[in-house]
């Protein structure tokens, strides 16, 4: 009877070790006599989510990011006036295109506002071609940058 209890013990024992060494904190953080001792000093909510199979909520959006154009609408310079007329231009242009991408960025020294993530430089010319045929955004050029394509 006494050897039933130790081999439940152990069983139990054995089952408590595997199931630490699923997470790979546990499996890391260990005492190996000769090899020295792994110490992982990190948040609790980390590890708790070590091991969970990421689930997107469906409200972001997956992108891959290529290198592509964009239709460059302002330049200003280091000044929140700037600030507020690439603002601004980005809102205009969204009333005109709404189903058009717009990036407003501040670039050392100055504000931008770029449109579109075009991947051949024919597209990127059609839009700006329709951009300055509204009137309102003459200043419009093709820069090379690093674009969005989405999943």
């Amino acid at each position: 009877m006494k050897k039933l209890g130790l081999l439940l013990i152990a069983c139990f024992a054995f089952a408590a070790f595997a199931s630490a060494q699923n997470n790979i904190v546990k499996s890391l953080e260990r005492n190996v006599p000769g090899q020295g001792k792994v110490t992982i000093h990190q948040d609790a909510r980390i590890e708790a989510l070590i091991g969970q199979e990421y689930i997107p909520n469906g409200t972001e959006n997956r992108v891959l990011k290529s290198q592509g154009f964009r239709v460059q609408v302002y330049a200003g310079n280091n000044t929140s006036r700037a600030k507020n007329e690439a603002h601004s231009v980005g809102s205009r242009i969204k009333e005109y295109f709404p189903e058009l991408s717009v990036y407003t960025s501040f670039n050392s020294p100055r504000w931008l506002c770029r449109v579109g993530d075009f991947r051949s430089i024919e597209e990127a010319d059609a839009m700006m071609r329709q951009l300055r045929a509204t009137g309102v955004f003459k200043e419009v050029s093709i820069v090379k940058e690093q674009i969005n394509i989405p999943l």
